[in-house]
């Protein structure tokens, strides 16, 4: 518990006040307002405001995930008890899969009906299902209450930046990896036998059940062969399949999902108390040191892999050679291009240095934010889309017109208020930098959606 207050909870209604002022205006500064308004009364020692808080809290942790896909709402149910205490207590079930099958959605039944309606509707069901559904985020919460109690982590893995224009930073050992293009995913393998897999900002995935299944038969021997004993760790790596936009329908579609023919490459190991931390300050060879002991441990998983590499010196020609070859063979094989890991560095939750990419041509992940009508035999559907992103602190704005087929056009422009906030990822040579000093993109195309609603990223 965060505060010892909230054992004072149950009984509390708090949908009707908080989350209802919540949906009572689209404005970010009035629902920051609310939020302020909460934090301000908890400290005056409201537990209403910290029955609330402590809901969005398990609502947008990113670590806990309750296992559960359909909740039902209730019916015209009032004047219950509102036992929140025994709610948190359920979800804790839940979360570490304690409860499962039947006995979670009996769980679940029985607990709906002790609630309200309004309460129940309005705000518990909403945090098992992890969407508040009020237009907040843990961004908007974390503007108001970061450096306190209720303060949502943040869901961050190590990025890699890239190796374009930065030969200072191409010296020295080196491990050469493919590049894979697929969904970057990151399993939470827990002793217990749990398993929770999160794209790379923290959004759970629930259809890829067979990688969970596989990792969950064999975590307690990978995490004894890689730590020496059962214990909670956390496996960063890509999950592949027949194509990239097969796999991306599939990997956000709530339902009649199929990924079985998906595969997962593991690239990276941690334990699961350094992930959340951010930070673990074991170098990269020896983390795969311990991805080799695993390899042995989960040699007869069908769909679950360590991601195979080598080693080069980049301080000598020799190495430059061979990581020439071992990309150019990589592209003509398929692949996107190459990663380039130093071999003595940690693994750091943000963009780094730590880890390059190669490839032909660069790709960055930008936000669409206007349109502009085609001419020509053009005219009356789209032109360009104009984009706008920060990648590497470079605030790049560019007009994409390549990259769409005829039909693309029609369907892109007659829905165009939908798109906006889509993020999309597009193809160039290069970032240009513009007289002003503003940044574009040299030879720009579309690529893909990087997401199925505006705003995401995977």
């Amino acid at each position: 518990m965060i505060d010892t207050a909230l054992d004072q909870c149950n009984g509390v209604k708090v949908a009707a006040d908080w989350i209802r002022d919540l949906e009572s205006s689209d404005s970010r500064l009035y629902k920051e307002g609310v939020i302020e308004k909460a934090l301000v009364a908890s400290r005056i020692g409201s537990t209403s405001a910290q029955c609330f808080l402590y809901n969005c809290y398990l609502a947008y942790h990113p670590f806990f995930v309750y296992n559960v896909r359909q909740v039902p709402e209730t019916v015209d149910l009032v004047d219950r008890e509102n036992p929140w205490v025994e709610f948190w207590g359920m979800l804790e079930g839940l979360r570490t899969r304690s409860v499962t099958g039947n006995r979670a959605r009996d769980a679940i039944d029985t607990m709906s009906k002790r609630f309200s309606s309004t309460e129940w509707n309005g705000l518990a069901r909403r945090v098992i299902i992890k969407d508040l559904r009020c237009g907040v985020t843990d961004k908007t919460l974390n503007k108001v209450l970061k450096k306190t109690a209720w303060a949502i982590p943040i869901f961050e893995c190590q990025l890699a930046q890239d190796s374009t224009d930065q030969p200072n930073k191409m010296i020295g050992r080196k491990r050469l990896e493919c590049k894979l293009d697929g969904v970057r995913v990151i399993a939470m393998v827990y002793k217990s036998g749990t398993v929770n897999l999160f794209s790379r900002n923290g959004k759970a995935f629930v259809n890829f059940p067979h990688i969970e299944k596989q990792l969950a038969e064999s975590g307690r021997e990978m995490g004894i062969a890689a730590f020496g004993r059962p214990t909670d760790f956390v496996l960063d790596g890509e999950i592949i399949g027949d194509s990239f936009q097969a796999l991306m329908k599939q990997a956000h579609r709530k339902r009649d999902a199929d990924a079985s023919d998906s595969n997962y490459y593991i690239f990276d190991v941690m334990p699961r108390e350094d992930f959340t931390r951010g930070f673990w300050n074991t170098p990269q060879n020896r983390r795969i040191e311990l991805l080799e002991k695993m390899r042995v441990a989960q040699m007869f998983v069908p769909n679950v892999h360590i991601m195979p590499g080598m080693e080069v010196d980049l301080g000598t020609a020799e190495g430059h050679s061979i990581m020439r070859q071992f990309a150019d063979a990589s592209v003509k094989q398929g692949y996107e291009g190459i990663m380039i890991k130093s071999v003595d560095a940690p693994y750091e939750c943000k963009r780094s240095s730590f880890w390059m990419k190669w490839k032909p041509t660069i790709t960055v992940d930008l936000t669409i934010v206007g349109f502009e009508e085609g001419t020509g035999r053009n005219a009356g559907r789209l032109g360009a889309i104009i984009f706008e992103g920060v990648d590497n602190d470079r605030t790049i704005r560019v007009n994409v017109g390549t990259g769409y087929s005829d039909d693309d056009r029609s369907r892109l422009w007659a829905t165009r208020p939908k798109l906006l906030g889509q993020i999309s990822e597009i193809q160039a040579d290069a970032v240009t930098q513009n007289q002003d000093g503003s940044y574009s993109l040299r030879f720009p195309r579309f690529l893909r959606f990087r997401g199925f609603e505006a705003g995401e990223k995977l």
